[in-house]
């Protein structure tokens, strides 16, 4: 039986378009020559529309880079998901939830309208991803050479912000304590924040050679992390952490080791997730807006839908300074 993505690759239309064409989507901006040569080559190719009410007309792929159990820890990503996810609930659009490790997710994204990547991708696994439909977006992840959309945090605005702040606050030793991330077994994702905090403090002949630490994104390592300050006699007189989990965990071990905090060293967290509220005091972060990210890119494949050809972007979402007690 013959497919939407069949009709798309003879017709020479997106996927997505031909999807609204055959439905009869009047809110489509196609010329009537491309409505009329999608027509013509699914009746030539046999194809048989589901019949209405049945599923959703549009087939929408998310695929996650973390495991299930690793969203549940990291509400940066989950937020990103939930914000795509409303969405699609408020629009009736049909859901392919799908995880990189699940066993087949490449199989599960087959047919699909549209897709939605959120996290860290390598280039093989890109190029495979826009195979399967060039109705894409990518969410946290930047593309090279404009293969497909892309939607990130701009971090060098949000880091000079903190940096700038703290400068202002008379701190000249900051500690940066970063995480890592990996695209593969053996490629490591560079953190935008390690190398902006890297070129600010060259940039005012800050000395961070032993200020800069890299561990992982959870709270265990963020304790471990300025545990290793402590002990070496580094102690800074501020920390700004990659994440909230990581400054969370910094906090701990300056508490247990009576550092008091604001008082004698401030710290900075990086998402504003919900904890944020509840930490004793209150941690100061960078919000970045994680939810939104994900209602921005599914409304922006939707968008992409409307157009006879992909004009992939790249586009950066504002991270802003919350002033707390830390």
């Amino acid at each position: 039986m013959a497919t939407i993505k069949d009709i798309a690759k003879l017709s020479g239309v997106s996927a997505a378009a031909v999807s609204r064409i055959l439905n009869n989507d009047s809110t489509l901006s196609a010329s009537l020559e491309t409505k009329q040569k999608v027509i013509e080559t699914a009746k030539k190719l046999g194809y048989k529309k589901i019949p209405k009410g049945n599923k959703a007309t549009f087939k929408l792929g998310i695929l996650q880079w973390f495991s299930p159990e690793q969203e549940t820890q990291d509400s940066y990503y989950l937020d990103i998901r939930k914000g795509v996810e409303d969405f699609c609930l408020k629009n009736s659009v049909q859901i392919i939830r799908t995880f990189k490790t699940d066993v087949d997710y490449m199989g599960q994204l087959e047919n699909v309208d549209g897709l939605i990547c959120i996290g860290k991708f390598s280039d093989k696994e890109i190029k495979n991803l826009i195979g399967i439909t060039e109705n894409i977006v990518f969410l946290d992840m930047p593309i090279k050479n404009y293969l497909a959309t892309s939607i990130t945090m701009d971090f060098k605005k949000a880091v000079y912000d903190v940096m700038e702040y703290l400068e202002r606050k008379g701190h000249e030793r900051i500690a940066f304590l970063a995480g890592r991330e990996y695209l593969d077994e053996n490629t490591e994702f560079e953190d935008d924040r390690k190398r902006y905090f890297c070129e600010f403090c060259e940039s005012r002949n800050f000395d961070y050679s032993d200020m800069l630490k890299i561990g992982t994104y959870t709270v265990e390592s963020g304790y471990e992390m300025m545990q290793e300050l402590i002990k070496d006699s580094n102690v800074p007189t501020a920390v700004f952490a990659a994440s909230d989990q990581i400054a969370i965990g910094a906090i701990k071990a300056l508490t247990e080791n009576n550092i008091k905090v604001p008082n004698e060293v401030s710290v900075i967290g990086f998402d504003d997730s919900e904890i944020c509220k509840y930490t004793t005091p209150e941690l100061t972060t960078v919000h970045a807006p994680a939810y939104e990210m994900g209602q921005y890119g599914v409304n922006i494949l939707f968008a992409h839908s409307n157009l006879s050809k992909n004009a992939p972007m790249r586009i950066k979402m504002a991270c802003n300074l919350i002033k707390r007690n830390t």
